[in-house]
C-alpha cells in the first residue's frame, strides 16, 4: 500500500506501517541486547533496563549527539518531532547506525490541541495508538507517585490536628507542625482540566481530611516527571524522590517526602518507569521512548537515562528538546548535558516558512481555526522580517559553542522563491542549512538533511556552558535574560527576591542549575511580543524549588502548570471502531 501524506491522516498512515513493524525481538537483536536486558510488552514495544546494558558494555563508546530544537514556534507548532524521526530515517537510509530519543505524548495535548507528538506523515514513531494512550504506564506510574505524596501529606495534617504529641510518638511519629499556608505540592493528573487549578480538600468532618486550599498541575509539570528525565538510575531516582519538598513547617523547616516517609513507597511505583520505552520509526529504526515535561515549565527533555543508552548502542543519536531554542536547547545545553556528561555535536535547528511569515506580522496562527491566505501563498517581505526570530535562535546555539544546522521543515505550499530566501539568511549567519522533505517522502526526503548533519558533527566544537553554578542565581538568571532572551534585564518581584536569597544561603541549593518557566510563542515572557523584542525587561513573580529534581525554576510571566482544554479538542475526533477495535483520529 502506498503511503500519501497529502491523502491520508496521520492515524491512518501510521495504521497501514504498522502491518510492517518489526518485532521487539528483532529490533533488540539488531541492538545487541542480551535477554536479561529486555522486557517485551506485546509484540513491538519494550522496555530497556539501561544499569544492565550499560554494566555490560560500559560507556566508552559515544555515538555522535544530535539535538533538535526550533524557532519560536506557532500554536500549530513546527514538525520538530517530525524533523527528529525524519533525520532518524534520513540517517538510516545512508546505512548509519541511528536512535532517536523523544518523550513520551501528555495525555494533555494528546486530547486537546497539539495532540500526540508522534511526528507526522511519513515520519512518524509507531504504534501510534499506544505511544498516544498510555504507552507502558510511565505517565500514570508518575501520577500515582506524586497522588500518593499528596495523600501522605494531607492525612499527616489531619493525624497532627486531631491527635497529640503522645498519640503520635506511639505510632512512630514526629509532629512535622506543617503550616497550611506554605504547601509547595499539589495533585496531579495528564488532562488540560483547568477547573483543577485550584480547588478546596478536606471538606466534611475531621476525619475528612485536612481542610485547606490546594490544587492539580498537569503530570508532566510535576517534580516528579523532572525528577524521571534527571535520574542517572534506580539508586539515583530513589535519592532523588527523598529531598522532594513537599511544604514547610510553620517555624520555615522544609518538609520532605523523607520526612513523610512516602519516599521509599513512591520509588516502588517507579520501578519499570526508569526504564525508557523501545518503540521504531515508520522505517524500523530504534527510537526511545521516555520521560515527557514541557518545556515551558519543566526541563522539557527526554531521559538522561535513554540518551545514555542510545550513546553507548548507536554511531548516532537523535534526540529532541522542547519547544525553541531559549527554552529546550537552553535547558538541555545547561541542565541536561550537564547530568548526563553528554554533548552535542551537532544541533538542528528546525524553522518553517509558516512560522517565520507569523513572526513577519502575519495574522495569528490559531489552533482549530482555517489559516490565513497569507500562509500558503507566497509574500517575501513577511518571511524576510520574520527571519529575524531565525537569526536570534541562530545565535543563542551559538554561544553553546554550536554552529547550528537549520533545517526548512517543508510544506508543500512553500514556494522556491520562499525556501531561497530562508537559506540565503541562514547561510548570511553562518549556518549549515537544509531543506528536508520528510513528512511527505520520509527518510529519502531527509537525505540532505542528514547529510548536512554528519558533516556538521564531524566538525569540531567548543561547547561550553552558559554560566558557572558557582556564580549567584540572581546573576546566572540576568545572564540567561541578556544574552540567551536578548532581554534588557530582570524585575524580582520582592517574594521573589527574598526566596532566592534563601536559596542562595543554603549550600545545598545555591549551586542548583536555573530552568526557567515562561512562554514557548515568544523570546520574551510575552507571548505577544513576535520576531525578536527589544528593549524588555522579565518580570519574576515567583520561584519554585525542585529540590529532588536539582533545579530552581524562577516563574516569568502568567504561567499555568495546569493547561486548559481547548473548544475544540482533539478528543471530538477520537473515536474506536467497534468491529476492529482499532483507534481512529489520533495525530
Amino acid at each position: 500500500m502506498k503511503l500519501d501524506p497529502t491523502k491520508m491522516k496521520d492515524w491512518q498512515i501510521a495504521e497501514a506501517a504498522e502491518d510492517n513493524l518489526k518485532s521487539a525481538a528483532s529490533l533488540v537483536q539488531e541492538l545487541g541486547l542480551k535477554d536479561d536486558e529486555w522486557s517485551p510488552y506485546g509484540h513491538v514495544l519494550a522496555k530497556i533496563d539501561v544499569t544492565k546494558v550499560l554494566k555490560r558494555v560500559g560507556e566508552g563508546k559515544k555515538g555522535k549527539y544530535i539535538d533538535v530544537t526550533a524557532i519560536t514556534p506557532t500554536a500549530l507548532g513546527e514538525g520538530k518531532t517530525t524533523t527528529t524521526l525524519g533525520l532518524v530515517q534520513g540517517l538510516g537510509k545512508l546505512g548509519k547506525s541511528v536512535i532517536g530519543c523523544i518523550r513520551q505524548p501528555s495525555g494533555g495535548p494528546t486530547f486537546n490541541i497539539k495532540g500526540s507528538a508522534a511526528g507526522g506523515g511519513l515520519a512518524q514513531v509507531v504504534p501510534l495508538t499506544s505511544l498516544s494512550l498510555g504507552l507502558t504506564g510511565d505517565i500514570d506510574a508518575i501520577t500515582n507517585a506524586n497522588n500518593l505524596a499528596m495523600v501522605a501529606l494531607n492525612a499527616r495534617m489531619q493525624h497532627e490536628r486531631n491527635h497529640d504529641d503522645a498519640w503520635l510518638a506511639q505510632r512512630g511519629l514526629k509532629r512535622l507542625d506543617i503550616d497550611e499556608n506554605k504547601i509547595q505540592f499539589r495533585w496531579a493528573i495528564d488532562f488540560c482540566a483547568q477547573g483543577l487549578r485550584n480547588i478546596d480538600i478536606g471538606n466534611g468532618g475531621p476525619l475528612d481530611g485536612y481542610t485547606c486550599k490546594s490544587g492539580f498541575y498537569i503530570t508532566v509539570a510535576s517534580e516528579v516527571m523532572a525528577i524521571l528525565a534527571m535520574s542517572a538510575d534506580l539508586a539515583d531516582l530513589r535519592k532523588r524522590l527523598s529531598k522532594i519538598i513537599v511544604a514547610y513547617s510553620k517555624s520555615g523547616a522544609p518538609v520532605t517526602t523523607a520526612d513523610l516517609e512516602v519516599d521509599g513507597a513512591m520509588c516502588a511505583l517507579l520501578v519499570n518507569a526508569i526504564k525508557p520505552t523501545m518503540m521504531q520509526s515508520i522505517e524500523g529504526q530504534p527510537m526511545f521512548v521516555h520521560a515527557g515535561p514541557f518545556a515551558n515549565i519543566a526541563i522539557g527533555q527526554n531521559s538522561v537515562v535513554a540518551d545514555r543508552l542510545a550513546s553507548a548502542l548507536a554511531d548516532y543519536v537523535v534526540t529532541e528538546s522542547g519547544f525553541a531554542s531559549d527554552m529546550g536547547f537552553e535547558k538541555f545545553w545547561n541542565i541536561k548535558c550537564r547530568a548526563s556528561g553528554l554533548k552535542p555535536a551537532a544541533v538542528v535547528l528546525v524553522a518553517t516558512v509558516r512560522a517565520l511569515k507569523a513572526h513577519g506580522g502575519a495574522p495569528a496562527v490559531k489552533a482549530g481555526l482555517p489559516l490565513d491566505p497569507v500562509y500558503t501563498t507566497e509574500n517575501l517581505e513577511l518571511l524576510e522580517k520574520g527571519c529575524e526570530n531565525l537569526l536570534a535562535h541562530i545565535d543563542i546555539i551559538r554561544k553553546s559553542g554550536v554552529q547550528p544546522v537549520v533545517c526548512l521543515n517543508a510544506f508543500y505550499t512553500d514556494t522556491p522563491a520562499e525556501r531561497e530566501l530562508v537559506r540565503k539568511v541562514a547561510e548570511g549567519a553562518g549556518a549549515k542549512f537544509a531543506v528536508s522533505d520528510h513528512w511527505l517522502k520520509g527518510g529519502e526526503g531527509a537525505i540532505d538533511l542528514a547529510k548536512a548533519v554528519i558533516a556538521a558533527a564531524d566538525e569540531p566544537n567548543d561547547f561550553h556552558f552558559l554560566c558557572d553554578l558557582n556564580d549567584s542565581l540572581t546573576s546566572r538568571i540576568e545572564k540567561q535574560v541578556k544574552e540567551v532572551y536578548g532581554g534588557d534585564g530582570v524585575d524580582f518581584e520582592p517574594a521573589a527576591l527574598e526566596k532566592l536569597k534563601a536559596f542562595e544561603a543554603n549550600p545545598e541549593t545555591a549551586h542548583l542549575p536555573v530552568c526557567m518557566a515562561k512562554t514557548q510563542y515568544s523570546l520574551s515572557h510575552d507571548p505577544k511580543l513576535l520576531g525578536r523584542p527589544k528593549g524588555w525587561r522579565l518580570p519574576v513573580k515567583d520561584v519554585l524549588i525542585y529540590q529532588g529534581a536539582g533545579l530552581i525554576v524562577p516563574v516569568a510571566g502568567e504561567i499555568k502548570l495546569m493547561p486548559g482544554t481547548s473548544a475544540s479538542p482533539a478528543f471530538r475526533r477520537v473515536d474506536v471502531d467497534v468491529e476492529t477495535g482499532k483507534v481512529r483520529g489520533l495525530f
